[in-house]
C-alpha cells in the first residue's frame, strides 16, 4: 500500500530542492521527519509539509496502515515553469534571468 503528496509551484529551484530530497528518499517516515526538522535549509519546512500530507492519505486510504512502518519510497522535485525577469543593466540595457519553481512529489510506502 502506498500514498503519494505533491506540492507545485513552489518558489525554490528544483537543484537546491534535490539537495534535501535526496536526504530523506528510502528512510522511515519519522526518521525523515526528524531528518527535516534538523536540516538547516529553507524548503525544509516545506517538504516536511509534504511528506506529513502522504502520511495522512496513507492513513486516509487504509485504517490498517501502521504509520511507524511507513518508507519514503519515492521522492523528487520536477522543475515547473519558470517566471522571466528582467533586471537593469548599464547604459539602458536589460539582463535577462529566470525565476525558477518546483514541483516537489513524496510517495510512501509500507515495508
Amino acid at each position: 500500500m502506498e500514498a503519494r503528496a505533491e506540492a507545485r509551484y513552489i518558489r525554490v529551484s528544483p537543484q537546491k530542492a534535490r539537495l534535501v530530497v535526496d536526504l530523506i528518499r528510502g528512510q522511515r517516515a519519522g526518521d525523515a521527519i526528524n531528518i527535516l526538522r534538523s536540516t538547516n535549509k529553507r524548503i525544509s519546512p516545506t517538504i516536511e509539509k509534504v511528506l506529513r500530507s502522504a502520511i495522512a492519505n496513507a492513513e486516509q486510504k487504509s485504517s490498517k496502515v501502521d504509520v511507524d512502518q511507513l518508507v519514503v519510497s519515492e521522492a523528487y522535485v520536477n522543475e515547473g515553469p519558470r517566471m522571466k525577469r528582467i533586471r537593469p543593466a548599464p547604459m539602458g540595457r536589460a539582463y535577462r534571468y529566470q525565476r525558477r519553481i518546483s514541483h516537489i512529489s513524496v510517495t510512501v510506502a509500507e515495508k
